[in-house]
Formats: C-alpha cells, structure tokens, sequence
C-alpha cells in the first residue's frame, strides 16, 4: 500500500464523529487547510499525549485556518470517552472498517513486542484549502507532532 501523491486530490471520506455526527472532507474545501492524523488507539499513551498536544495548540490551528481531524479504527462512543477524558476540543473521526486509512496508505502490518499484526501506521496529511495533499508526515513523533504540523503551516502550505 502506498500513500497517495503530494499534489492531487486528498482522499475523499465521510465519517462519524465522536458525537456520531458526519465529517465529510469536501466541507472544509474553499475554507479551511485540513491536517488529518491517523493514530492507532484512543486512550494509549502515545496517542493521548498526541491529542492533548493538538488541544492545547487548537488557538494557533485556528488563526492559520486550520481544521485537525484525528482518525482510528475506534467507535465513536470510545472517542467520545476519550474526548470527554482529556477535555478534547476537535473532531475525532471513527474509521472502524480501517477503509479510510486503506485508501490514505496507513493501513499495514506493525510489530510490537515481538507480535505482528495489522493496524494504523501513525502518519499525519495536511491538505491545502483547494483540497490537495500538500505533505505527509510519516515519521510522527506524539510529542512534538502538533509543533510540527504548525511550523508546515506557518511556512506556507
């Protein structure tokens, strides 16, 4: 699987939110730049420390006109407790089929503690205002991610 190429047309989707109302890509288009990021699990570790990252920055999202959606096979009530739990303040889409994150390339096989199995393989895509993909970040560190994504945008999308 691959991701898809810098400079074409994001991945359309639509999906539920925590609160189980759709999110649809095509949405923000014209208005808002979009960072998707998809995460393994809500309420690891790794991805806590991911989210309350994006949720303390949401002020400088917003004045560069940016929207984060975070994705991961959980169900929406999970995220909505995960919402709830660390007081999350943007939308945490559930892609329970994973068929969202196929088409986005982050869908394979991961190892972890001598176990292979398949899952989400932690990137992040920013997507500009006319819908392209313009980066992708596929070496996330959750502690720094939403500094990174903001020095991307800060420079120029």
């Amino acid at each position: 699987m691959s991701f898809p190429k810098i400079g074409n047309l994001a991945p359309s989707f639509k999906l539920k939110n925590q609160a189980g109302v759709d999110v649809c890509l095509k949405d923000f288009k014209g208005k808002k730049n979009v960072v998707v990021y998809f995460y393994p699990k809500a309420s690891t570790p790794g991805c806590t420390v991911q989210a309350c990252g994006v949720r303390d920055t949401r002020t400088e999202f917003d004045s560069l006109d940016s929207v984060v959606l975070g994705i991961s096979p959980d169900a929406p009530a999970k995220l909505q407790k995960f919402t709830d739990k660390y007081d999350l303040n943007f939308d945490l889409l559930a892609d329970e089929d994973h068929a969202v994150a196929e088409q986005y390339g982050v869908w394979g096989l991961k190892k972890f503690m001598g176990r292979e199995f398949m899952g989400i393989l932690r990137t992040s895509f920013i997507i500009n205002k006319e819908g392209r993909l313009t980066h992708i970040l596929d070496k996330v560190n959750t502690k720094t991610h939403d500094q990174d994504v903001l020095n991307i945008l800060r420079n120029g999308i």
